[in-house]
């Protein structure tokens, strides 16, 4: 088992988190060498009751493409704390235990999507520890993975401030996040990268 002098917990992101971290406790910037991830445009997110979402947001989806993902280090003294500020980051107050992901490279405890690859990329950069959302697809209420068809359906059907924020989404999430829905969302509606 490696050796390690201090607590180096990492946070890996691929969408919002990168672009507006808000008040999760980063220390120092955005790397762009993190783990390879099956990320897709696969969640309706700020669905109300009886009611539809506003974005589509990235998440991890099993049997989607990989890609390279970012990472940070976090300014935390544990990954409990970690967990929760991310969870606090990410709207996540119930089941933050659930929804937030976590490998220890010290104890070897992992849970979430995804978990033995990122543990893996994390003992092997030195970390004691990372952190990532956990959240499952989601669509119509459903935890189910919306196709491609569905995905561009739903962004075209959205108008006022709900599509501006939609577009935002697509439009900040770092080129190389290059998902298949992503290329197919530029194509439809012109949402391409803005940096």
């Amino acid at each position: 088992m490696t050796e390690f002098a201090v607590n180096t917990i990492a946070c890996v992101g691929w969408g919002s988190l990168v672009w507006n971290p808000r008040d999760l406790p980063c220390n120092g910037g955005w790397h762009n060498d993190g783990p390879l991830l099956p990320v897709e445009f696969a969640r309706e997110s700020g669905a109300k009751k009886n009611q539809r979402g506003d974005k589509i947001t990235l998440v991890i989806c099993p049997n989607s493409t990989r890609v390279r993902t970012y990472w940070v280090m976090l300014d935390v003294p544990d990954l409990i704390v970690a967990r929760k500020c991310l969870a606090a980051r990410e709207g996540i107050p119930k089941n933050w235990e659930t929804d937030i992901g976590f490998a220890d490279c010290v104890s070897g405890q992992t849970h979430g999507l995804e978990a033995d690859t990122i543990s893996a990329w994390a003992g092997a950069n030195g970390l004691t520890g990372v952190v990532w959302t956990n959240l499952p697809c989601k669509f119509n209420g459903q935890h189910l993975m919306p196709s491609e068809v569905e995905v561009i359906a739903f962004l075209r059907a959205l108008d006022g401030t709900k599509r501006v924020d939609a577009e935002r989404y697509v439009r900040n999430t770092p080129r190389q996040i290059e998902t298949a829905y992503r290329s197919a969302i530029e194509q439809s509606l012109g949402w391409f990268n803005c940096g």
